[in-house]
């Protein structure tokens, strides 16, 4: 099998899963305009400050999200290089399909033209 259509590792995988839930997403998209609190992330969402914790946590388990003290808050950061191996695993798949319906478009004329 090409090394492009392998599982993308434990790492990817659990990333993909976490983008799975739509709060997560929205949270990722959140954090790309800049770093917050849970109490900042929470502020859209008719959810608890400690359901946004566990979303973040799961975030953060897979390192799409870090979080660091500074005094009395611990701001979330969105890691854009994690969220950038994401992108790259999903182009190259998509370069590999692109690359196969090119050689099944050029089989399909050929086979035509030969008709």
């Amino acid at each position: 099998m090409p090394p492009s259509l392998v599982a993308p590792g434990p790492e990817l995988d659990s990333a993909f899963a976490a983008l799975g839930d739509p709060v997560r997403r929205a949270l990722v998209t959140r954090l790309a305009r800049g770093d917050a609190t849970v109490g900042e992330l929470a502020e859209p969402f008719d959810l608890t400050p400690q359901a946004i914790s566990h979303h973040v946590g799961v975030l953060r388990r897979c390192g799409l999200v870090e979080q660091r003290r500074e005094g009395t808050r611990r701001p979330c950061r969105l890691r854009v290089d994690q969220l950038a191996r994401l992108g790259t695993w999903i182009d190259e798949q998509r370069r590999v399909w692109d690359d196969r319906l090119e050689t099944l478009e050029r089989h399909l004329t050929e086979d035509g033209m030969a008709r």
